[in-house]
């Protein structure tokens, strides 16, 4: 059965006020996923959680009744609805303890919810229709709201614990035959199956989580899952925790282990996370570190790691904290009370660090204020599409809170668009970031490939730029165009070095474009009618606050700085143009510029 609170420790919760602030006073021990230590209650944590959920409670019966006959496509809102008021009914020291209001709005809302499960047991996701995976995600929500309404076995709670399981044991016929789309859907639906079967214990759910399970929870040796996302790899260790918790399988507890400390890595100061190599949407997405709370929370008080208490306590002094965690975790609390316990304030780790994810080719520089991400690791041939790597940001640079978002380098030639490194190699503080590309031209078929009707396969070019029915794997390339590009960034207690080396056909527009954060001051640029920057000499500077970044010096040949994407995009009209001060370096080949950054 799940973790539930003893009748000591929820005597001790309910007797918490609402007011207090986070503290916590406990000494760091060995390293060890179990601790024989007898732990203290964050009896702060807690007053806050009841508090933030009550007042999330208060927002949502303001809004009014639920629209019962609007077609929904996404239910994770409805499901995490259900889990705050299940919360708040049934904690003892809520305002709305066994609240008849709230039992009447949680009645209408589980309806809802009943209502939109097909006789399959799924539920619609957006495009996806009667998905057993997006059923999944709902149902980590759900069996939240049906343990907590479960803790002392209210008998005012019964009607609204026979309709949870109702959807629950009909979702759980769905699960056990149902497919997944993606890489984590399959450790989703196992955690779903494990909470159901910590609910309503049967061998089928069991067996199929072990058959998911047998295929093998890929981690490479960067620490990243199949997905190398922020996004999902906060989904799978969530999901792995709840097997590891509910199955007895606490070997699941390492690759949680490992992962997080990865994203420890990717962690900036102020809590964003890197994303630049993710193979999934959150690459062009930005994220911060704080969908991780109760995973760093939950390892660092199995494992007492100083680099996940360290993690627990960034999340909690974030801004958002009381809006993304604090307003809804409730239910995890209640319903695991081994996150109650109190993390340490006791630790140390080391801010400085050099790490160089070799998988990813991405390296993480900390100096002090500066902090450095560099990526050569996209997927080749290089295709727009979820589940491939295809960012063209190579550098990016903070010094406190001034932020180089990225930079990238672009090219005419034939229309490829932006550099995309073959990997990264590192010699001593030096990392090379290298491209070759090239474009192809085509003879005539041979006779033996020829058709009167000069109707021929559509097929892609064999340099990949463009379709046309012209059988192109039927032809011989002739004049083919190499270019090579070479990017040598050499970092110098946070200063970089970079010596930029474009070599191939002569005359090629060549383009470097860095995008400072939005609201930057850039000075010792000069700005185009359009709000560009270009710096055409000497050295630039943005500034934030007291922040500074110095770059330069600058190079300006030539003022094409659109259409940089490559011929994929800009024939859809697409582009990769972002938000934020764009400051511009330009050149034709053969191309060398050295600049330096600090």
């Amino acid at each position: 059965m799940k973790n539930q609170m003893s009748r000591s420790e929820f005597i001790r919760l309910s007797s918490l006020t609402l007011a207090g602030t986070l503290v916590a006073d406990v000494a760091i021990a060995n390293n060890s996923f179990f601790s024989n230590l007898s732990p203290k209650l964050d009896t702060q944590l807690m007053k806050k959680l009841l508090l933030n959920n009550d007042a999330t409670v208060k927002s949502i019966l303001e809004k009014g009744s639920f629209e019962s006959n609007r077609i929904i496509n996404n239910y994770r809102p409805l499901a995490a609805a259900i889990s705050i008021m299940s919360a708040s009914l049934s904690h003892s020291e809520s305002v709305y303890f066994k609240s008849k209001i709230l039992t009447e709005n949680l009645n209408q809302v589980l309806d809802i919810l009943l209502k939109g499960q097909y006789s399959d047991g799924t539920l619609d996701a957006g495009g996806n229709r009667q998905s057993p995976p997006d059923t999944a995600f709902v149902l980590e929500y759900i069996c939240s709201s049906a343990v907590v309404l479960n803790l002392k076995k209210q008998k005012e709670f019964e009607g609204l614990r026979d309709k949870l399981k109702s959807f629950i044991l009909k979702a759980g016929e769905a699960l056990v035959t149902g497919g997944v789309h993606t890489p984590n859907h399959r450790w989703v639906i196992s955690a779903a199956l494990a909470n159901i079967n910590s609910l309503y214990p049967d061998e089928r759910y069991v067996s199929r989580i072990n058959q998911w399970l047998a295929e093998g929870v890929y981690l490479n040796n960067d620490g990243h899952y199949l997905e190398r996302s922020g996004v999902y790899s906060n989904v799978i260790d969530k999901a792995l925790i709840a097997m590891a918790r509910l199955l007895n399988k606490p070997d699941l507890l390492n690759k949680v282990n490992t992962n997080l400390i990865t994203y420890y890595y990717y962690t900036e100061t102020n809590g964003d996370l890197v994303t630049v190599d993710s193979r999934r949407q959150d690459q062009f997405m930005e994220l911060d570190v704080s969908k991780f709370y109760l995973q760093y929370r939950y390892m660092a008080i199995r494992t007492k790691n100083p680099i996940f208490v360290h993690m627990v306590h960034l999340i909690e002094r974030l801004p958002n904290f009381t809006t993304e965690i604090l307003s809804h975790t409730l239910v995890n609390f209640m319903e695991n009370s081994e996150l109650q316990n109190e993390v340490s304030l006791n630790y140390k780790i080391e801010n400085d660090f050099e790490k160089f994810f070799t998988n990813s080719s991405l390296a993480r520089i900390r100096r002090g204020k500066t902090s450095i991400t560099l990526f050569g690791g996209n997927d080749k041939p290089i295709m727009i599409v979820s589940g491939r790597s295809s960012n063209p940001n190579f550098l990016m640079f903070r010094k406190g809170d001034a932020i180089l978002k990225y930079m990238r380098l672009s090219t005419t030639f034939f229309r490829m668009g932006y550099f995309s490194s073959d990997g990264i190699v590192k010699e001593g503080n030096t990392y090379i970031l290298k491209e070759t590309k090239q474009g192809d031209y085509y003879q005539p078929l041979a006779d033996e490939f020829q058709q009167d009707t000069g109707d021929y396969k559509l097929s892609p070019s064999q340099d990949g730029r463009f379709w046309n029915k012209m059988a192109f794997d039927s032809r011989t390339k002739v004049d083919v165009k190499t270019q090579v590009s070479v990017i040598e960034i050499t970092e110098n207690n946070g200063v970089l070095n970079l010596d930029f080396k474009v070599d191939g056909p002569p005359n090629v527009e060549v383009t470097i474009e860095m995008c400072f954060k939005e609201g930057s001051v850039i000075s010792g640029v000069q700005k185009d009618e359009k709000g560009n920057y270009f710096l055409k000499s000497g050295l630039g500077e943005l500034s934030t606050g007291t922040d500074v970044i110095q770059f330069g010096p600058g190079k300006v040949e030539h003022e094409r700085i659109n259409n940089l994407e490559s011929e994929d995009y800009t024939y859809h009209n697409g582009s990769l143009h972002t938000d934020g001060e764009h400051v511009y370096l330009t050149g034709y080949t053969p191309f060398h510029h050295t600049m330096t950054m600090g």
